[in-house]
């Protein structure tokens, strides 16, 4: 039995592992879309990044990614669809992971 204790909770590790850094990932993801955002709307240094809070925080609203795409498709206005924005997020994602793992 204890052999199988062991595994599981190796499992439960990785899961708990995996679902931070998952947590962390959309988080550095939806930062770096806000500084992308704030640049199409002039803002920069404290502005900007006061911005990208904006639009991280904005995924606490509900689940998914949603309300961050309708916050910033918004803010931006005719500047860029709901459609480019979420296509914007989808290609940080890998930066954002990538970021992640320098820092470990």
């Amino acid at each position: 039995m204890t052999t199988f204790n062991d595994r599981e909770n190796a499992f439960e590790s990785k899961f708990a592992h995996d679902s931070e850094m998952q947590f962390r990932a959309e988080a550095r993801r939806n930062k770096l879309l806000g500084l992308w955002a704030a640049g199409l709307l002039g803002k920069s240094g404290a502005d900007a990044d006061a911005y990208a809070m904006e639009v991280v925080m904005a995924d606490m609203a509900e689940a998914g990614s949603e309300d961050v795409v309708a916050k910033v498709a918004k803010d931006l206005g005719a500047q860029s669809s709901a459609d480019a924005v979420r296509a914007k997020l989808m290609a940080l994602m890998p930066e954002a992971k990538a970021q992640l793992l320098t820092e470990l």
